[in-house]
């Protein structure tokens, strides 16, 4: 997998998606986030109606349960042709586990290619005084907590997490070089940083050891998101 760009799809309907895309027609490569807003509101079928026009599909729906349930969630995301899906790492190793066996299950029932598992560390909107306040224990670190998840992840068949660029590299010494860290809370200098706690702008992404980034509202909200798209590709690739 090269290094994405993931544009962030944060709309509530199929209209407001199809009409967002109409100036990325000729962008070729194109990788796109579907998160729970979107899906709950539009379906699998949506997700089928992406995969089919070309698009490189991130669907994020965090999942987190037994491993049964787990397991069986993943056939479904399994036959949809996704590139890359998420669980929850706080859900343990076996619930992984299961994850990953539920989406072999379902690719190789469908004829789809294996969606790679990510697996969500700390969300970028937390901050360590969140982290010990939610968890109730400072001895743990926010980036010793993330390379924990990261480690049980790894552990699990996960092919990579969730993370901030800021823990990219200590996650990479603590499972492996190819193990993916893929970043959201990306920012452009101006914008404002909304509900994100741990943003970077792009091309500290990849200075930070970022294999992938996602970005939202600095290229969804911009007065011309095709603009937007290319500075923050531009400034990503330039860093490399």
């Amino acid at each position: 997998m090269t290094k994405p760009v993931i544009i962030a799809l944060d709309f509530a309907s199929a209209y407001e998606v199809n009409d967002f895309l109409q100036v990325f027609i000729e962008e070729p490569d194109l990788w796109i986030k579907v998160g729970m807003e979107l899906f709950y509101g539009e379906g699998p079928q949506f997700i089928t109606r992406l995969h089919r026009k070309g698009f490189h599909i991130f669907l994020d729906l965090k999942l987190y349960d037994i491993p049964h349930t787990v397991l069986q969630a993943m056939k479904q995301i399994g036959r949809l042709g996704v590139e890359l899906t998420t669980v929850t790492g706080l859900g343990g190793q076996s619930m992984i586990e299961a994850a990953k066996s539920g989406l072999l299950t379902g690719a190789q029932e469908s004829g789809q290619n294996v969606p790679k598992l990510l697996a969500i560390t700390q969300l970028t909107s937390i901050t360590e005084k969140i982290m010990h306040e939610t968890l109730h224990n400072d001895q743990e670190t926010l980036v010793e907590s993330v390379t924990h998840l990261a480690q049980l992840a790894a552990a699990g068949g996960a092919d990579g997490v969730i993370s901030s660029a800021w823990e990219s590299q200590a996650i990479h010494e603590a499972t492996s070089s190819d193990f993916l860290t893929i970043t959201p809370g990306i920012r452009l200098t101006n914008d404002k940083n909304d509900d994100q706690a741990r943003v970077v702008s792009p091309d500290q992404a990849i200075k930070l050891g970022s294999n992938g980034i996602v970005v939202g509202r600095s290229i969804t909200q911009a007065t011309d998101p095709l603009k937007a798209y290319h500075q923050v590709k531009a400034l990503f690739e330039r860093g490399s």
